[in-house]
């Protein structure tokens, strides 16, 4: 079975600039996969420019959904060492926004953690070290809207259910990594 390492942080903690790091230092046959998807113009320069820094030895595999599926074919037809996975954040706002309108809290959990356990099949059948990127969103005040409760709390499970399966966890603030586990 592979290694999970979790970096957990807020926006720009330098989580993304860590694992890239890390794999560069580490890995040898690298997949980078990529959850954004570019609903807007900024977006999609923000993602042209991410794409452009990668080492032209990576191979990106871009999926916003079914992200466990998708890895896992890839891992099947590849023999990486290193699976970086940036972001569990975006993940989950995919998840959550592709579900109907009347969901409730207990639907967008159930399907943001099935997601997760997916994910988690794939690395047992790895022997890939596993870098995974998510955002701490429990650390500020309570989301004023229905959908933002969602999210926050549908992500918060995913860390905790990611988190109890990690092999190492870090947390990042301003570029330092606070090795929690």
């Amino acid at each position: 079975m592979g290694k999970l390492i979790l970096l957990l942080g807020g926006a720009r903690s330098g989580k993304s600039r860590y694992a890239e790091t890390w794999a560069r230092e580490h890995g040898e046959q690298v997949l980078f996969v990529a959850t954004a998807q570019a609903f807007d113009d900024e977006m999609r320069e923000r993602i042209a420019r991410h794409r452009a820094e990668r080492p032209p030895g990576w191979q990106t595999l871009e999926a916003p959904s079914a992200t466990g599926k998708a890895v896992r074919e890839a891992v099947q037809s590849g023999a990486f060492d290193v699976v970086l996975l940036d972001c569990i954040t975006l993940l989950a706002s995919n998840i959550l926004l592709s579900l109907p309108d009347d969901c409730t809290q207990d639907d967008v959990s159930a399907a943001i953690l099935a997601e997760i356990d997916s994910l988690l099949d794939t690395l047992a059948q790895t022997d890939a070290t596993w870098l995974v990127v998510s955002n701490e969103v429990g650390m500020g005040i309570v989301p004023p809207t229905r959908l933002g409760r969602f999210y926050r709390d549908g992500l918060g499970r995913a860390n905790q259910q990611l988190a109890h399966a990690a092999d190492q966890v870090f947390l990042l603030v301003a570029g330092l990594a606070w090795k929690l586990k």
